[in-house]
């Protein structure tokens, strides 16, 4: 036995037009009896999904479906199924949208400045404490 929504509906209407048991109902169209009580989900609750959805991702542009999942059932307390929210976030093909890169931001030193002289980088290091030994020796080897 397998779900299907037209079976459904032609088992729902056979016991109320004809007054059919469920059972018989439900093997004539070949289709479970849970088949036949299912009722889908509101779709203001799928509404309201995708809207979260929607907003998390403009807000967030790093966030893949996992964060956002991830905030909606731990920082806001939803209990959506896993499942559920994936389909609506397919659905509006969030999944395809390009994110952006995330780019190493180099520290370059700063110059500053000591007793009213500004000094840049090694240029401190010569001009307080002179030529290190080492250093002065290699230049005189060359």
């Amino acid at each position: 036995m397998h779900l299907s929504p037209a079976g459904q509906w032609m088992a729902i209407s056979a016991v109320r037009l004809r007054g059919v048991s469920i059972a018989l109902a439900c093997r004539a169209f070949q289709i479970s009896e849970s088949c036949y009580r299912y009722e889908r989900k509101l779709s203001d609750e799928n509404a309201e999904i995708a809207d979260w959805l929607v907003r998390l991702t403009t807000a967030h542009r790093t966030w893949g479906f996992g964060l956002c999942f991830l905030y909606l059932r731990n920082v806001n307390g939803f209990v959506w199924n896993h499942k559920r929210v994936r389909r609506i976030y397919r659905a509006f093909e969030l999944n395809l949208r390009i994110k952006p890169k995330k780019r190493k931001r180099r520290l370059r030193p700063k110059g500053f400045q000591l007793d009213g002289v500004k000094f840049h980088g090694r240029s401190l290091s010569i001009r307080l404490f002179g030529w290190p030994a080492a250093m002065a020796s290699r230049v005189a080897l060359r």
